[in-house]
């Protein structure tokens, strides 16, 4: 699904998520106070301006609070601005807030300040970041091969008590995506049968073609209005 996003920080970090983004079909507005990192992102977003974010009025000019998704992806020697952004983004009420952390202490204060996932650059790799679906169910993702990827999903509660099968997933569902296993608890139900049944806490592990993936991802809440509880 085509999402509207704010990248703000066009370090190698950012900017690698930024064409990612761009690439996959989403509408990307770049944000950096260097003029040449602005430059060299002319023709590989929709829009690259020179900007302090660490301004409100700033960000109200560019109408970032329009946006769907924030990307603060400032490097380690920004974390006060990195907390600031963010603590701006969410007053600005954007639905979903990616910021990138230093260190634990840095991560669990953006945490409790608002942003709805927090990444570490040794951790997460750029690419990696860029396929994770704007979405708090979604928890994870992996690349296998250029078209094929897993992601870890956590079920919305619609899902909830109603089969594999009923949900359109499986090898013969709407998407063709495999389950690969539930994590129930500590427990792993692994290869489960298209009648199994997923319960509240229940984590899924997928597989399939990263373009079906994305399309589960998008549609996620509209596999769960076809099967209220």
């Amino acid at each position: 699904m085509k999402k509207q996003v704010c990248v703000i920080g066009l370090g190698r970090f950012g900017a690698t998520i930024a064409k990612e983004l761009y690439q996959a079909g989403h509408d990307i507005l770049a944000l950096d106070i260097d003029e040449s990192k602005i430059q060299d992102m002319l023709g590989q977003v929709t829009y690259a301006v020179r900007a302090d974010a660490t301004s409100e009025t700033v960000l109200r000019e560019m109408e970032v609070s329009d946006f769907d998704v924030a990307v603060v992806a400032l490097g380690s020697d920004n974390i006060q601005a990195s907390i600031l952004v963010t603590v701006l983004l969410k007053s600005l009420s954007i639905p979903f807030i990616i910021s990138r952390a230093a260190n634990e202490l840095h991560g669990e204060t953006l945490e409790r300040i608002g942003a709805d996932k927090v990444i570490y650059p040794e951790m997460d790799s750029a690419q990696r970041v860029a396929h994770i679906d704007f979405n708090s169910g979604i928890l994870d993702f992996m690349e296998l091969a250029p078209s094929v990827g897993i992601c870890k999903v956590r079920p919305p509660e619609n899902m909830l008590r109603h089969t594999i099968d009923d949900v359109s997933l499986g090898p013969q569902g709407r998407y063709g995506i495999a389950v690969l296993a539930i994590k129930r608890g500590r427990d792993y139900i692994l290869n489960p049968s298209k009648h199994e049944q997923i319960e509240p806490g229940d984590v899924l592990l997928l597989a399939g073609k990263n373009e079906q993936i994305s399309k589960l991802c998008g549609g996620i809440q509209e596999l769960s209005s076809d099967h209220t509880v």
